[in-house]
């Protein structure tokens, strides 16, 4: 089962740099992801391929036109958060306030329940899982913001298992798709999104698919765009994930798509069997 879904967000919405941290930075930056989600509709258009789009709150009011787009495609929206935030900087409060304003933004654009949810930056860990608490009250039925494996912004490694499962706290339970992952010598590596996809020739990604049962992939508008602006103030690091491999991105993603077969949430979810699916206790 593999699993096609994008991230939309511009560019600039990178996460835990001060210079782009707020609405105030991002409206002095030229916008770019109207022109980004255009070559992306044109990719999925061309080879009738259905996708899930986690779109921001704050995209949704300030870009409505493009979440009209993208359900009128017929197109799954789920939510990437309001503001782009790392949810471990958030205490209970302020994460219930973000999650329920991009909920409440997309539905009024869109006219449809939003079932699904992914935190910015894979920011749920051990130490924040009362989110999935947060996000069963909200009505969100789907997570996918597990990322177990290390990671920069958090990682939740010690969940154990990546493949669809269930999530039970407290007595409730949530179905989540995390990302998965491939062992090479012991360690686990991660391929299908984001600076990983942007990193790996596409010859790896091909082969670590080809022998992946799951793949939850995770790319972003800004993923294939090598004409945007480099942000000041930047590490040499954070310049590397941030702007690596951004001129062959696009024809990556299109060969993948030619190769290999993918489905939306929606389709992924009707495809497990959630009778023996397993219940991951947290």
């Amino acid at each position: 089962m593999n699993i096609l879904t994008f991230d939309v967000e511009d560019w600039f919405q990178i996460l835990d740099n001060e210079s782009t941290k707020n609405e105030k930075e991002w409206l002095k930056l030229e916008s770019r992801i109207e022109q980004n989600m255009e070559r992306i509709f044109a990719l999925l258009d061309k080879n009738n391929q259905q996708a899930t789009f986690f779109c921001l709150g704050w995209v949704a009011r300030k870009y409505p036109q493009l979440l009209k787009r993208i359900d009128a495609a017929g197109f799954e929206i789920a939510t990437h958060s309001d503001m782009h935030q790392l949810a471990y900087e958030f205490d209970k409060n302020e994460f219930r306030a973000d999650l329920q304003r991009s909920i409440g933004s997309i539905e009024e654009v869109v006219g449809k329940k939003v079932r699904a949810y992914r935190a910015p930056g894979f920011s749920l860990m051990k130490e924040n899982q009362w989110v999935f608490e947060e996000l069963i009250a909200q009505g969100i039925e789907i997570d996918c913001s597990v990322f177990p494996a290390k990671r920069a912004h958090g990682g939740f490694e010690e969940f154990g298992y990546a493949e669809p499962a269930y999530i039970e706290l407290h007595g409730q339970r949530i179905k989540e798709f995390p990302i998965n992952t491939y062992s090479v010598l012991g360690q686990n590596v991660v391929f299908s999104g984001g600076g990983y996809f942007r990193l790996f020739p596409y010859s790896v990604i091909k082969f670590m698919m080809a022998r992946s049962p799951y793949v939850m992939s995770y790319l972003h508008p800004r993923d294939f765009d090598p004409q945007q602006p480099m942000i000041e103030g930047l590490s040499v690091l954070r310049k590397f994930k941030s702007y690596y491999g951004l001129n062959g991105a696009y024809a990556k993603l299109e060969k993948m798509i030619e190769a290999f077969s993918f489905v939306d949430l929606k389709a992924a979810e009707l495809a497990v069997d959630w009778e023996t699916a397993r219940v991951i206790k947290l």
